[in-house]
């Protein structure tokens, strides 16, 4: 894999890795937040003790029930993919830190590498309560690349772009 270095500068991007999840069929893994009306791909931070690989298979567990003998690595994307946080998410950050007596939050957004991994078994092992104590999301569907670049909220949507335009070469339909 590429090195990303430094993971942790102080550039205001907290580190982040994204997973777009497909089938055999190219179809990508969508999933709704809990209590909310957005869907997005599973995504979640680095820790510092922890390379983006593994910060993906640890997110990719926690957040679909998914085990790495479950997928297939298949590609990742060449550069880190940066996005600005709106300003009432990060006063909700920052708000929820001060109130759980964590460290101030000190980004502007996330950047991201974004990883594409192809699940190799029955659809019936996703489990999005398997993970976490409370699950990030609370139901998932198959879309087309195109659903869930028209669907992702506005902020992640550049994003989201350029991820699968890096990587949907790579999708098995496309191979």
């Amino acid at each position: 894999m590429q090195n990303f270095e430094p993971i942790f500068a102080n550039d205001g991007y907290r580190p982040n890795v994204g997973i777009i999840i497909c089938n055999n069929q190219g179809q990508l893994f969508w999933a709704r937040r809990v209590n909310q009306d957005g869907w997005q791909f599973p995504q979640g931070g680095v820790s510092r003790n922890e390379s983006l690989v593994e910060a993906m298979y640890r997110e990719l567990q926690e957040e679909t029930g998914l085990q790495k003998e479950q997928v297939r690595l298949v590609a990742h994307t060449k550069e880190w993919l940066r996005y600005d946080l709106p300003r009432r998410l990060l006063r909700n950050q920052r708000r929820r830190a001060q109130s759980t007596g964590r460290r101030r939050v000190n980004f502007r957004g996330q950047k991201q590498v974004w990883f594409l991994i192809e699940l190799i078994e029955d659809d019936s092992v996703v489990d999005l309560a398997a993970g976490l104590e409370t699950p990030e999301f609370d139901s998932w569907r198959w879309v087309d690349m195109h659903h869930a670049i028209d669907n992702i909220v506005e902020f992640k949507k550049t994003v989201y772009q350029r991820a699968l335009s890096e990587l949907h070469e790579f999708l098995p339909t496309n191979n």
